[in-house]
């Protein structure tokens, strides 16, 4: 039987009117969540991104408000824009579109940005607490990974995650998110990587596998066991020339064939996407209840 399809649009737009009555709420208090995006350079992925995000947060309701420089940007003058959007009262969330061209430092922009704003949950303040089991802001992909199995009733609460990849952005963080004794958590992990031997034997024995390396269609159907849930954060370019643009977007994960195997898997596109902004939008609402109580 063919595995049940877990639609991050669907997930992502539940969470997202959740959010509606939050913001309503905190506006009566006089209080609007804001967020700032800023981006450097010409990267056109990255204008669609911050472009989807700003189009996010206008939905819900949150202010947002976009800054675009040049790529030839020198660094102390993005550090010091960051620093006037650490004091901005309207603002409470505040995000670098990463890569940054090469002049600018991206672990500088990083610890530069308030801790309490730091809706992507990169600062090492923000890591620390997670990893200490106190956690403030959480990354979003990750986050979105954990939500998207909670609410397709998949909790991973006892059982072995197998994560493939150990990038700052998914595999490192999602590791100890869900080993934590929390919800949506407690969970058995085992992370691979280039180094990783036998890497079928682990794959196989995985009860959740998560697949985030960044290579296309890696996972086949002979590397997952009957029954497994697979997450595939994995989004990649392949040539199509039946398509308009010449290219379509595929995970990590062979769809076609791990489908007939697993019990449910995400889509790409239309998975683990929609809720990395979900819980970027969810941040920043936590942000703006955080900063109107201190």
């Amino acid at each position: 039987m063919p595995a049940e399809i877990i639609d991050g649009k669907k997930i992502s737009s539940e969470i997202k009117e959740g959010l509606k009555e939050k913001i309503e709420n905190l506006k009566k208090s006089g209080e609007v969540p804001g967020l700032a995006a800023i981006l450097v350079g010409d990267n056109p992925a990255s204008e669609v991104y911050v472009n989807m995000k700003a189009k996010a947060c206008e939905k819900v309701g949150i202010h947002s408000e976009v800054y675009r420089y040049p790529k030839e940007l020198p660094e102390f003058e993005l550090l010091k824009k960051i620093e006037e959007l650490n004091e901005k009262k309207t603002i409470h969330g505040i995000l670098v579109q990463f890569p940054t061209p090469e002049q600018i430092s991206e672990e500088k922009v990083i610890l530069t940005i308030d801790p309490k704003k730091d809706v992507d949950g990169f600062h090492p303040y923000n890591v620390g607490m997670m990893l200490a089991g106190k956690p403030t802001f959480l990354p979003c992909t990750p986050l979105g990974i954990q939500e998207l199995l909670l609410k397709s009733g998949n909790d991973p609460s006892g059982k072995h995650v197998v994560i493939l990849g150990r990038g700052s952005l998914v595999g490192r963080p999602l590791a100890p998110m869900l080993y934590q004794k929390a919800k949506s958590a407690n969970a058995t992990v085992t992370i691979c990587h280039t180094a990783t031997k036998d890497l079928s034997d682990i794959t196989r024995q995985a009860d959740i596998l998560i697949a985030a390396m960044g290579r296309a269609k890696f996972v086949t159907a002979g590397m997952v066991k009957p029954g497994v849930v697979v997450i595939d954060v994995g989004t990649n370019r392949i040539e199509d020339r039946s398509t308009k643009s010449g290219y379509r977007l595929v995970g990590d994960v062979d769809f076609d064939s791990v489908s007939q195997v697993a019990k449910a898997i995400t889509p790409v596109p239309g998975g683990v996407g929609p809720m990395t902004i979900a819980m970027l939008l969810s941040n920043t609402v936590k942000a703006c209840e955080m900063l109107s109580t201190a």
